[in-house]
């Protein structure tokens, strides 16, 4: 019942905004605190549509917070790049008492997929900035975990259910149990990186178990570390990100750090857009057939784009993760990919292109400018069949 008052208290307000129109057009959105992909990947695509002249022009745009906020370094950053009312209650009245007057989608913004399909990210300057205080802050807070800033590191992360679990309880979580990887098939990788000079650090809000290491460049800063304000600026200053495809993978992204997709699920929706995204999917085991699905085969059956467990356990397909020496030695090719030093051979690239070919412009991609693995893709020539 308050809510409704709200509502109709606000109608000439709306009424007013109406027509002022045809002089300025305000907006009202939301922006997806509650999950970091969206919170981070959705909200920097918006302003990079406004730079590439895909939104209205000159529009004045309000934005809300959901009432769960994620992460409030983030928040802080988005605040002060974005209009954004901080009176929560005002936005479920605001969006009935439009809803009410004609012509209330003209005043409804609405936010892009995290789904970079027309190349913005390459097209655009990143949108958001620390401050000379928050620097400073995060070199002390890397000094504290043994990185120095002259220092190179990467990042690393692997999904389980803890985060949503915890933050989320009642939620039920466990059609997303496809994309939960162990933690530990991803310390090859990292040892190897040791080996090459840089640090590793594996992140997460909150996750089942820490890591077992006594090599001081891994660092367990998910476990010891955590803040909200470093996840972003570990995020914005790493050397590369290996993630599986998940949510805090959107925040290298908006930075524009190079990401390796390791472990990666559903195939088809691969993050195909960036020149230096490089990755490795999970492979598809038929367990009826006793076989690996072939590429194409997962596309042209609807499994490339299965966002659900009981969806594989209905079509008898067993997911399998790539292994630690996979993941290894996809990690070696994009270190050196990025120091210009990776040797390709014309084998390499004709397996590339053929590859690629699987994938068709659609609302999933665009202009294809990643890479998928080389020694895997050598490894498994008989999946492009």
């Amino acid at each position: 019942m308050l809510i409704l008052i709200f509502s109709i208290l606000l109608l000439p307000i709306l009424f007013f905004i109406r027509f002022l129109r045809p002089f300025v057009l305000i907006r009202f959105g939301s922006l997806v605190s509650a999950r970091i992909g969206h919170y981070a990947g959705n909200t920097e695509l918006y302003l990079c549509e406004k730079d590439a002249g895909l939104q209205p022009k000159h529009p004045v745009d309000i934005f809300f917070n959901d009432k769960i906020v994620c992460n409030y370094q983030l928040k802080k950053m988005w605040d002060r790049t974005l209009n954004v009312c901080q009176i929560t209650r005002l936005q479920r009245p605001l969006y009935i008492a439009n809803s009410i007057l004609p012509g209330s989608k003209k005043h409804i913004i609405s936010l892009p997929s995290e789904r970079d399909i027309y190349n913005l990210y390459e097209r655009t300057s990143m949108h958001l900035s620390f401050t000379t205080e928050d620097e400073r802050k995060g070199y002390e807070e890397l000094s504290k975990m043994g990185v120095s800033k002259s220092s190179k590191f990467i990042c690393f992360i692997a999904r389980d259910s803890a985060y949503l679990d915890t933050v989320m309880p009642n939620g039920s979580w466990k059609y997303h149990d496809y994309r939960d990887c162990d933690i530990k098939r991803l310390l090859y990788a990292a040892e190897e990186m040791s080996r090459r000079g840089y640090f590793s650090i594996r992140m997460g809000a909150v996750v089942k178990e820490s890591l077992n290491t006594n090599n001081p460049r891994i660092i367990d800063y998910a476990t010891k570390y955590r803040t909200d304000f470093m996840d972003i600026y570990l995020c914005s200053k790493c050397y590369f990100f290996i993630s599986p495809g998940i949510g805090l993978d959107a925040v290298p992204a908006l930075f524009r750090r190079p990401i390796l997709y390791a472990n990666f699920i559903p195939f088809e929706q691969i993050h195909s857009w960036g020149s230096n995204y490089l990755f490795i999917p999970r492979k598809l085991w038929l367990t009826s057939e006793k076989r690996f699905m072939a590429f194409r085969e997962i596309i042209e059956s609807g499994a490339g784009r299965f966002g659900r467990a009981e969806q594989y356990e209905q079509a008898g397909i067993e997911v399998v993760d790539n292994t630690p020496e996979e993941i290894r030695d996809v990690t070696i090719e994009m270190d050196e990919r990025l120091k210009g030093t990776w040797q390709t051979t014309e084998e390499d690239e004709e397996l590339q292109q053929r590859f690629w070919t699987l994938f068709r412009k659609s609302e999933l991609h665009g202009v294809i400018k990643a890479r998928i693995g080389s020694d895997f893709l050598r490894q498994n020539k008989d999946l492009l069949e």
